[in-house]
């Protein structure tokens, strides 16, 4: 039976996720919590995995009862801001500023996060595709795959690759929890994918492989229309205003609708 078996969310854009029980989707159409933090140069540029590997050197957690997080750094030193105060996000910003050598601004914003698509929302991938993607790799496991894709919702009891179904003209949607999501756009991958997640260290002719290897494997009843290279995995979904609001839980079963 198809059902959510991974809910993750980003707390500050570029680092760790967390994996949470359950999730509201919020009025802007993305997950409470998921990029709600973002740090932000003296150009109002925005510090991610894109711009620099070292954020791999960092393990970072969060909770999202007391809004706490917690970061250690590559020497073991350990910081906790509580990102609820203002006070305590400048200070934030201050450290993470002097980590990356940069003058860094530590904003929030809650109502829709910092998603790179900001008119979209969850980041959609089954079980089966990570486990797919990481048979492609020497040495990589299946939550290495994980960590390197970074989707939001993770479906298990499905084929790989199944979320591209949702892609396409005609194409249908899946539900869970009451709440409906339509496919947008495949996820064209940057160079985050090519690096391990703890170390940073890239992997050789990473995206030539993958390249190779999804277009092997892309699924016969996907329409490759939708597509505009195969450097891509993972959904990218929309949720209907109407459903902003509702809650999704790890569980609830997927249906898939017209």
């Amino acid at each position: 039976m198809a059902e959510i078996a991974r809910i993750t969310v980003f707390p500050v854009k570029g680092l760790d996720g967390i994996d949470v029980e359950a999730t509201e989707v919020l009025d802007g159409g993305t997950l409470e919590y998921d990029r709600e933090f973002a740090l932000f140069d003296a150009d109002s540029e925005v510090l991610n995995g894109k711009r620099t590997d070292r954020v791999h050197e960092l393990r970072v957690d969060f909770d999202p009862a007391s809004a706490e997080l917690a970061v250690e750094a590559p020497d073991g030193e350990t910081r906790q801001f509580d990102l609820s105060e203002d006070e305590d996000r400048e200070r934030a910003g201050d450290w993470f500023g002097e980590f990356f050598g940069e003058d860094l601004t530590l904003r929030r914003d809650a109502s829709l996060g910092f998603v790179d698509r900001r008119e979209m929302g969850p980041s959609v991938v089954s079980t089966a595709t990570l486990e797919t993607v990481a048979s492609w790799f020497d040495g990589m496991t299946v939550d290495g795959a994980r960590r390197r894709l970074r989707a939001n919702v993770e479906v298990a009891g499905v084929e790989p690759f199944w979320e591209d179904r949702f892609l396409g003209e005609d194409a249908p949607a899946f539900e869970a929890g009451g709440v409906r999501f339509e496919g947008v756009t495949p996820c064209g991958r940057c160079v985050v994918p090519e690096r391990d997640p703890d170390t940073g260290e890239r992997l050789a002719e990473f995206r030539e492989r993958f390249v190779r290897k999804r277009e092997e494997t892309f699924p016969d009843w996907a329409d490759e229309e939708a597509f505009d290279h195969f450097y891509a995995v993972m959904l990218i979904a929309r949720v209907p205003e109407a459903d902003r609001g509702g809650t999704v839980r790890v569980g609830d079963p997927v249906d898939v609708s017209d």
